[in-house]
């Protein structure tokens, strides 16, 4: 009779056999509250010392540069080697500036949530380049596919303030009309897409639409960001298949800032390799980039863009960055990060590299910083009261109510039609006085 016992060779091993038993590897962070942070761990290379291969070369030619970290400034605030994209003072200045502004409504929309006109808001702060650098690269009409992270891309496409505050209201001056959560804009005419609060949605819909740009024989091209957690998700593997098999003219920008709301970047998959190295399997060209340095945002989305032109092929982008404050206004980082996190990251702060930059090439000065962030924080003022105007939280200061059955179908159904009048109607009978906004 066959044995059919442990280590028998049946493939029903169990403990104590003659196999040795499996375990099972469960990430877990390196620093949890209370511990000391040490980021030695994290090879941070010489400014200039990553190689910048041709725009059209073979993805399997850059196989270190997924491995390595392209930067352009060093420690002694100079930009330094091939990826320097040697801007000009006054695009540098212009993205300081949209950079200043960007942190400046952060600031104010943060607090205004704690103030109850808003029920949710979530910051970039630390990760402004990998939106302004990036979208700076980009063509004006290039179509952008965001997560929910990229305000700043708003910001440098010169889309108004006050619309984004409208729709963080949620009020009557919300051109969405309520219909999203709060910070999920969408602007047809700056060409940004809908950010959906369903994770890596995006990045097929980016990899279609450039695919469709690429068939009507259009010159623009399509790019996307996600974090790091979402590459986890089906949705960013389509699409990374999806991009390769059809050469689609997109940029597939992940944003690495090491969390996911409160699982760090081990769940999906930073213990074993990078995020740009998940490029070489697919055939994508990867890049992996230092999302603190502005200069190598701006010029590893540049490279990418141009390559998309070209007809050379997609682009899979890894920002290697750190989210300075919590996920989101609903969440509170010090329950599961160590507090010194953010001030030993050795990328430091883009804000603060790229004004140091400027200052070293004697374009800039710290007076005039100042003033450039107390002229953000009082425009953002000035808008914040025209934008409460029109409606904060609770107030009631909203769309029509009749509003909810638009802009769904082309013509409204019968039954619609009757389920709107007859809402109507017992709106009426309970508030016969009438509302101002009704």
């Amino acid at each position: 009779m066959a044995e059919t016992g442990p280590g028998s060779g049946d493939g029903q091993g169990m403990q104590g056999g003659n196999r040795p038993g499996l375990a099972l590897h469960v990430p877990e962070p390196r620093f949890r509250p209370g511990d000391k942070v040490d980021f030695s761990h994290i090879a941070v290379p010489p400014a200039g010392t990553q190689p910048r291969p041709d725009e059209t070369a073979a993805p399997a030619e850059m196989h270190d540069l997924a491995y390595g970290l392209v930067r352009v400034l060093g420690e002694d605030h100079r930009a330094h080697g091939p990826w320097d994209p040697k801007l000009d003072a006054d695009t540098l200045r212009a993205m300081l500036g949209h950079m200043a502004l960007t942190r400046a409504f952060d600031e104010r929309m943060f607090r205004g949530q704690r103030q109850g006109k808003t029920s949710f808001y979530m910051k970039c702060t630390g990760e402004e380049a990998t939106s302004v650098a990036a979208s700076m690269a980009l063509a004006a009409d290039d179509m952008v596919f965001p997560s929910y992270r990229q305000q700043g891309i708003l910001i440098q496409r010169g889309y108004p303030l006050i619309e984004m505050m409208n729709q963080i209201y949620s009020n009557r001056g919300d051109k969405l009309k309520g219909r999203q959560l709060p910070i999920m804009y969408s602007s047809r005419e700056h060409s940004f897409f809908t950010i959906s609060g369903n994770l890596a949605t995006q990045t097929p819909q980016a990899v279609g639409w450039a695919m469709a740009s690429a068939i009507k024989g259009d010159s623009r091209i399509a790019a996307t960001w996600v974090g790091e957690g979402s590459t986890a998700e089906g949705d960013f593997h389509a699409a990374c298949t999806f991009a390769t098999v059809y050469n689609a003219p997109v940029i597939l920008n992940v944003v690495n800032n090491q969390w996911a709301i409160s699982s760090f970047s081990g769940f999906a998959g930073a213990e074993r390799t990078t995020f740009a190295a998940r490029a070489l399997g697919y055939g994508l060209a990867g890049l992996r980039v230092d999302g603190n340095d502005p200069l190598a945002c701006y010029a590893a989305e540049r490279w990418a863009a141009n390559r998309a032109r070209a007809n050379a092929g997609p682009t899979l982008i890894e920002f290697f960055t750190y989210r300075a404050e919590g996920h989101s206004t609903s969440d509170d980082p010090s329950g599961y990060r160590s507090a010194q996190e953010r001030e030993e990251w050795p990328l430091g702060d883009p804000v603060m590299r790229l004004k140091n930059h400027l200052i070293a090439l004697g374009e800039w000065d710290e007076d005039r910083q100042e003033r450039m962030d107390l002229e953000a924080a009082e425009k953002v003022k000035a808008v914040t009261k025209e934008a409460e105007a029109n409606g904060i939280l609770g107030h009631g200061l909203h769309h029509p109510f009749h509003t909810m059955f638009e802009d769904v179908f082309e013509e409204l159904p019968w039954h619609l039609q009757e389920q709107a009048a007859q809402a109507i109607r017992e709106r009426e009978i309970k508030f016969p006085e009438g509302l101002p906004n009704a």
